[in-house]
């Protein structure tokens, strides 16, 4: 017969209280400790508002993780916890076991509850784990606030949701008596009015990673850009899909421009950089660089359009050469001179782990200038070189020179323009041929661990076929 240990019998006796709607503040005060997370989970997942509003007010944990809880919010339970906050927040009660100092709100796995639940029941970590000092990953977290609530915030909807409204309102309703930190902030179609309106609640210099992806034009993003200047934290950005008016005068488009790159000016922690379908920085490219204050690690420039002395003032730049990512996807460089991106090459070659050149329009003649230069990144684990027009010969001279990248985990090569006819039209047993050649050529040299042979996108399903040890075709 199986015995109940005694923690399981305390835990089914908490849970009666909850049923029977009996939990008091003097019971919770002689709770033990461990069972407050398993209690927790279940005031909140059958939605008992008062003992919620009751548990956190006398909450043992220096951090309450509610994040994992909110994958489908109940406006009810989070204003009862909130509710329950306000006396700690208002300094009207002050429990003997209150140790509150963080509500988190950030997403992380589901089951954290549940495994963090089971393993204070069973006593298999110790009764003081969320005991410990929290991580002083705020700014502000040093000063003298008696709560800071951490959240990850991603505006895709024109306005917020139900949780998040009564979030905002607590807040600024309470302003000066708690720190609200976001650390991730994605915009991805909200108004940007709206999004001034939360940005004030927000301590900004908290924020350490943002993307937007909002379709803005040129002067929106300007609008914007005082906002950016305030995340003096920020470590991560992304900036996707921002056009230039053709209303916008030559002069004008300039003073965007600088409004918009004097901001990184500010930002002396940024490691990681990354540029999509923005059409402002075809012959601006310097401006931005020229304003980078520290090395980036992870520099992505993709599907913009760049001049060839965008590209020189890149291999210039001081702060590009410690780099561990570069991605010029969709940079057309077929008519450049590719000695820039040689220097480039040069300069990060002790660090360069990921290298992409998808889809920039390189042909035979430019190869062999960057060839010298790629064969000494010793450090590059990732080459994708798909998507650029050339022969046969190029690709085997080119194979050659990665022969001593011994740390090269995955290689993406173009199908030879051999594979395909006058027309352009892929000739799928020349190319199966032509693929176990470059195959069989590989391994006269050397192991690789991962190589792919890849074609042109197909005009009919949009995908691409590909040769690995044998030919994998499009669903055409």
């Amino acid at each position: 017969m199986h015995i109940r240990t005694p923690a399981r019998l305390l835990e089914l006796a908490g849970r009666s209280l909850l049923r029977n709607q009996a939990l008091t503040m003097s019971t919770l005060e002689e709770l033990p400790t461990e069972l407050f997370p398993p209690l927790f989970m279940e005031a909140f997942s059958r939605r008992h508002c008062e003992a919620l509003k009751l548990m956190v007010q006398a909450w043992p944990f220096l951090r309450l993780p509610l994040g994992s809880l909110m994958k489908r919010p109940c406006p009810e339970t989070f204003q009862a916890v909130l509710d329950g906050l306000d006396a700690l927040v208002t300094q009207r009660v002050r429990l003997r076991r209150w140790k509150l100092q963080v509500l988190d709100l950030q997403d992380v796995s589901e089951n954290f509850w549940m495994v963090w639940s089971e393993v204070m029941v069973s006593g298999c970590l110790p009764n003081d784990m969320w005991n410990r000092k929290p991580v002083q990953d705020c700014p502000r977290m040093r000063e003298q606030q008696p709560l800071t609530v951490f959240i990850d915030l991603c505006l895709k909807n024109r306005t917020l949701d139900e949780c998040l409204t009564c979030l905002f309102l607590w807040v600024k309703q309470r302003e000066g008596l708690l720190h609200l930190c976001c650390k991730k902030l994605k915009m991805l179609g909200m108004p940007l009015h709206n999004i001034r309106n939360i940005l004030k609640t927000v301590n900004l210099d908290c924020i350490q990673e943002v993307e937007m992806n909002c379709n803005w034009t040129l002067p929106v993003l300007a609008e914007f850009t005082p906002y950016l200047g305030q995340m003096r934290n920020l470590h991560r950005l992304v900036l996707s899909d921002v056009d230039v008016s053709r209303y916008i005068s030559p002069e004008k488009k300039k003073e965007f421009v600088t409004q918009f790159t004097s901001q990184f000016l500010k930002l002396r922690y940024l490691q990681k950089l990354y540029i999509n379908s923005v059409s402002f920085l075809e012959g601006h490219l310097d401006q931005l660089l020229s304003c980078l204050k520290t090395p980036l690690k992870i520099l992505a420039i993709t599907n913009c359009v760049l001049l060839e002395s965008d590209l020189r003032h890149l291999s210039q730049c001081p702060s590009i050469g410690q780099l561990k990512t570069l991605d010029l996807t969709g940079i057309r460089l077929a008519n450049f001179s590719l000695v820039p991106l040689q220097v480039l090459l040069e300069k990060v070659a002790g660090t360069l782990e990921y290298l992409d050149l998808d889809d920039c329009g390189i042909v035979d003649s430019q190869v062999n200038t960057i060839l010298p230069a790629l064969s000494r990144c010793f450090e590059l684990t990732t080459f994708n070189f798909r998507g650029n027009p050339v022969s046969m010969a190029t690709l085997e001279n080119l194979l050659c020179h990665t022969i001593r990248l011994d740390n090269l985990c995955l290689e993406l090569y173009p199908a030879p323009r051999e594979s395909y006819d006058a027309g352009g039209t892929l000739c799928r047993s020349r190319f199966a041929q032509l693929g176990a050649e470059l195959m069989g050529r590989v391994r006269d040299l050397r192991e690789p661990k991962r190589i792919l042979f890849c074609t042109d996108y197909c005009s009919r399903c949009g995908n691409r076929s590909f040769y690995d040890l044998e030919l994998d075709q499009c669903c055409c």
